[in-house]
C-alpha cells in the first residue's frame, strides 16, 4: 500500500511540505542540560544517524531539512546520504549566523558564509535570529541594513528569509516590505522560549504576509507529540509549516502520524505507551 505523502504549501515559488525536519536533536541542543546535550551528540551528531532520520522523513514526502548548515557540514553530508539511498531530493533550509558589524570586513565575512550556503546546496537562507535581531530598531520599526544581506542571499541564488525569536522581526519586515519570502517563529502551546504570550504570537503568524516555519512545537520535550503537534496544526494557517526534531527514525514516523491525524481530524494510529501496570480502561 502506498505511503501517505505529507500535505504541501508554496514558499517563494518552491513546493514545501508542511512539516520540516529539524536539527536540534541531531546537533545536541536539548534545552534541558549538558547531560542530555552530550547524549544527543553521542548518538546523533554524525552523518549516518542524520541520514537515517532524514530518510524516515523522506518516506512520507517530508523533504525539507532545516538547521545551521554552514556551521555543520555533516548535516548536509547526512542529507546527501539520504538522497542517495532514496533517490529523492532534500530541500535545505539554512539558518546561518552572520557578522552584522557595520564595516566592510564584516560584510565580506557574511557574504562568504552566504556563498558557502549556496555551494552546500541550500534553497532557503534564513538569517539566524542571533544575527537578525541585532538590526532591530524598535523606535523606527525597522531592521537597519537588512536589505544589504537579503540582496546578498538573492544574488547567490537562494530564497531569503528571517529566523525570528523576537516577533518584531515579522511585524517590522512586513511593515517595511523587505525582500523576505518566509519567517521562522517559535510557536508551541507551552509558550516555551516565546517572548510574549501564545495568543499574541498566534496573531502575528496569522497576520504575516508570508508563510511561517514554526519551530519547537513540543517545547523541547516539555509536551508530548500528540499535544504539541495537534495544537500547532489546529491553530496555524494552511500555508504555515511545523519544524520537528526527533532522536530516531521511529520518532520521526510517530511525529508524522500524529500530525497527519491532526490534519485529518482523526485519532492517531499509534500504540499506547508501555507502563508497569496499565489500567484496565486502556485500549490499544
Amino acid at each position: 500500500m502506498a505511503v501517505v505523502q505529507f500535505p504541501r504549501t508554496m514558499v517563494g515559488g518552491v513546493s514545501m511540505p508542511r512539516m520540516i525536519a529539524g536539527s536540534n536533536w541531531m546537533l545536541g541542543y536539548s534545552h534541558t542540560g549538558p547531560a542530555a546535550d552530550n547524549y544527543i551528540t553521542k548518538i546523533n551528531r554524525n552523518r549516518e544517524a542524520i541520514a537515517d532520520i532524514v530518510e524516515a522523513f523522506l518516506e512520507y514526502g517530508v523533504d525539507a531539512f532545516m538547521g545551521p548548515l554552514t556551521a555543520n557540514p555533516m548535516m548536509v553530508e547526512g542529507a546527501k546520504m539520504a538522497e542517495d539511498r532514496t533517490g529523492k531530493k532534500v530541500i535545505l533550509v539554512d539558518t546561518p549566523i552572520l557578522n552584522m558589524d557595520d564595516n566592510d570586513a564584516a560584510r565580506r565575512e557574511s557574504e562568504a558564509i552566504i556563498r558557502t550556503s549556496r555551494k552546500m546546496g541550500s534553497t532557503f537562507c534564513l538569517i539566524h535570529h542571533e544575527s537578525a535581531e541585532q538590526l532591530v530598531n524598535k523606535n523606527k520599526h525597522t531592521l537597519d541594513r537588512l536589505p544589504d544581506y537579503l540582496k546578498m542571499i538573492r544574488d547567490n541564488g537562494m530564497i531569503p528569509g528571517l529566523s525570528a525569536h523576537m516577533p518584531e522581526l515579522i511585524v517590522y519586515s512586513d511593515e517595511q516590505g523587505y525582500d523576505v519570502e518566509t519567517y521562522i517563529q517559535i510557536y508551541n502551546c507551552a509558550g516555551f522560549l516565546m517572548q510574549v504570550e501564545v495568543e499574541y504570537i498566534h496573531k502575528v503568524i496569522h497576520n504575516a504576509k508570508k508563510p511561517v516555519m514554526t519551530i519547537k512545537p513540543m517545547a523541547a520535550g516539555r509536551v508530548s507529540p500528540f499535544v504539541g503537534l495537534t495544537f500547532s496544526y489546529a491553530t496555524l494557517r494552511e500555508c504555515d509549516m511545523v519544524t520537528v526534531g526527533c532522536m530516531t527514525p521511529e520518532e520521526a514516523k510517530e511525529d508524522i502520524e500524529f500530525s497527519l491525524a491532526a490534519l485529518e481530524r482523526r485519532m492517531p494510529r499509534i500504540k499506547g505507551r508501555n507502563s508497569p501496570a496499565k489500567s484496565s480502561i486502556m485500549v490499544e
